[in-house]
């Protein structure tokens, strides 16, 4: 691949980048995932987690590039163009995020039925992202094919998304970095340098780099359970989450237009929502957000199928529980939430199942093996389902004190 120049970057060093990779990262619809915060509300107790969506996709298409250089070595991949379609199919996975990422995809998807991969393949198609890409010789749906886990290379797929995907292997880097969790650090490049494709045509690794997967593994979990699933993390994330579903009532992000969609950032929306004048409560929320008034946590238990409301972790079930310890506590009933947070323990594949087996390759014999028969992997399987209440400062001691009676025994 011919380079044109680089990027300094303190998880990767330097990140290369040719031409067409130059003109996409200069578009005003690129530059905008500057303005999206990777880890939403993290800064609140992270202060140094500011970076952005920006960031990380460039970090993405940097590991992708990385691992199609290793496969390219080894005969799997045909030639440098490949690796530019897999290095622009990195770049691009993560256009499609609104405001405050995940955040504002859970409000749009049930309201919309509608998911960031569905927002990212209508910029890569119908934006100025689709003109470059033509311009440069490029298909848009090709690239949005492989963006998003669908192109009929199942490998190049599982390079962008999945246990062993440039994905994970930049936002656990990079997260752990700037929030200054240790746990998030990994060696991807002994995982990449491993790299194989089987004869199914799917992607494996060699059997002396299962170490450094298993640690990658464990790291993704301890993360989730120390920065991703933080009590004070989710206060501020369940605030912004009730505040965009709200605020949706009046402003109406979920149905914009793409142009106006992509106006969007963290600032602008949150802002937006804080001046609503015909609800106070959700500018209040809002507002409260924005200078750090947070929830606090009077209840929290990670959940296991043994536990009786591990099986009741419905929507309806949560309201009901919510609105009764707001009346066992005699509380307005905007003054409590009960955050269910779910996540799978274990990395999805491209289909977005949980994955369950790793192909291991040794002495060029490869074995489909299961998760099961690591025992350190097989342990953290599952999901991760933590139950948390949360209120305001006012009602912290009334909701605490009711939270017993409502729930009695949470066994």
């Amino acid at each position: 691949m011919k380079f044109i120049g680089e990027i300094t970057d303190p998880v990767h060093r330097y990140i290369s980048f040719s031409a067409v990779e130059r003109d996409l990262i200069d578009t005003s619809v690129f530059q905008r995932l500057r303005r999206i915060r990777q880890l939403a509300g993290a800064h609140l107790v992270y202060p140094s987690a500011q970076h952005s969506r920006f960031e990380h996709s460039l970090g993405t298409m940097h590991v992708a590039g990385y691992a199609g250089e290793s496969l390219l070595r080894k005969g799997f991949i045909d030639n440098e163009d490949n690796i530019q379609q897999l290095r622009l199919a990195a770049l691009l996975h993560d256009v499609g995020h609104g405001p405050f990422s995940h955040l504002f995809e859970e409000v749009l998807e049930s309201k919309c039925s509608i998911t960031h991969e569905d927002m990212g393949k209508n910029v890569i198609i119908k934006s100025e992202i689709g003109d470059v890409l033509r311009g440069h010789g490029f298909t848009p749906s090709d690239i949005c094919s492989l963006s998003f886990g669908e192109s009929k290379s199942s490998f190049l797929n599982e390079i962008i998304a999945g246990s062993l995907s440039a994905d994970i292997m930049d936002y656990l880097s990079r997260d752990s970095l700037f929030t200054g969790a240790e746990y998030g650090k990994i060696d991807y490049h002994r995982l990449i340098a491993s790299f194989e494709v089987v004869a199914t045509g799917h992607l494996a690794i060699n059997k002396s780099a299962l170490y450094s997967f298993e640690s990658m593994l464990i790291s993704r979990y301890e993360m989730f359970k120390a920065v991703y699933f933080h009590k004070t993390v989710r206060s501020a994330e369940v605030m912004l989450l009730h505040s965009l579903a709200q605020a949706d009532n009046y402003l109406q992000i979920t149905k914009l237009s793409l142009d106006k969609f992509l106006n969007l950032t963290d600032e602008i929306t949150l802002e937006q929502i804080c001046s609503i004048d015909q609800n106070e409560n959700v500018a209040k929320l809002a507002r409260d957000y924005r200078d750090r008034r947070l929830l606090k946590c009077v209840y929290e238990k990670f959940l296991h199928k043994r536990d009786r409301l591990y099986y009741k972790m419905n929507i309806s079930t949560l309201e009901e529980l919510r609105l009764r310890i707001c009346d066992a506590a005699g509380v307005h009933e905007n003054t409590v939430f009960v955050d269910a947070s779910r996540a799978p323990s274990m990395p999805l594949t491209p289909s977005k199942e949980e994955i369950n087996s790793i192909i291991l390759v040794d002495k060029e014999r490869a074995y489909d093996t299961p998760i099961s028969e690591f025992p350190v992997i097989s342990s953290i399987t599952g999901f991760l389902d933590m139950l948390r209440i949360y209120t305001t400062a006012e009602s912290r001691n009334a909701v605490t004190s009711s939270i017993d009676k409502v729930l009695g025994d949470p066994n």
